[in-house]
């Protein structure tokens, strides 16, 4: 079995590995446990009942979270002429066509969000083999091939989530930072958690969340009871 350190098992006082807690206690004994000297990000990890190799199964949307997520994002855009002027004036930290697409070829991925117009496609889908195993692909279902690419800056910018469940049929997501409120962070986790239950796919019967968790950067995991979710 695999050591802890000193901090974690500290971190672990009065913290039950085996329970499942409430919502809101477990956001408190998270935000607790957060001692690290910066401010750790607050993530829920979601596993669901779900196979994403079958498509029908494949949970992933976006989600505007009330609090933001405490975090600086950081956008590429892919527009010419007068939306390239929008997205920049929106706050648009990359912005162009051909050139953003052979700086990007070329390894430069600065950025957490990859927005394009519809007329961009084409320019943009030579670069699925590289964009795509990263989750950074413009969809238009997640409203990142758009031509309002001014609205969709200010979302991501304020703090849009994107969510989507991995081979594991594991959904994990940052919610904010340990120097939020108990009500921010219990907020952004309800507003998370309920745009995934409403994702659920058509063709899954029975339990559909299987284990939910709490975590920071540093800090232990607390396991959620998912049944406080449609309570909160």
């Amino acid at each position: 079995m695999a050591k802890t350190g000193k901090r974690l098992n500290n971190a672990y006082e009065g913290i039950d590995r085996e329970q499942d807690y409430g919502l809101s206690e477990a956001v408190s004994k998270i935000k607790g446990a957060a001692k690290a000297k910066f401010d750790e990000t607050i993530e829920v990890v979601l596993n669901l009942n779900v196979d994403p190799r079958h498509s029908d199964q494949m949970v992933r949307g976006v989600v505007n979270l009330p609090h933001g997520t405490g975090n600086t994002v950081r956008v590429a855009v892919f527009a010419k002429d007068a939306k390239a002027d929008e997205a920049r004036e929106a706050g648009a930290d990359l912005v162009g066509a051909e050139d953003l697409a052979e700086a990007i070829q070329k390894g430069e991925m600065n950025f957490d969000r990859c927005i394009a117009t519809p007329d961009m496609m084409p320019i943009v889908g030579r670069l699925g083999k590289v964009l795509g195993p990263r989750g950074l692909m413009p969809n238009p279902k997640l409203g990142t091939v758009t031509p309002d690419v001014a609205g969709a800056v200010t979302a991501a910018k304020a703090g849009q989530v994107e969510y989507r469940t991995e081979k594991a049929g594991i959904i994990h997501a940052g919610v904010g930072k340990a120097s939020f409120s108990e009500e921010q962070i219990l907020e952004n986790v309800s507003t998370l958690v309920d745009a995934v239950l409403k994702a659920k796919p058509q063709s899954i019967k029975g339990t559909y969340m299987k284990r939910a968790t709490l975590t920071s950067t540093m800090g232990p995991g607390v396991r959620v009871d998912p049944h406080s979710f449609t309570a909160a």
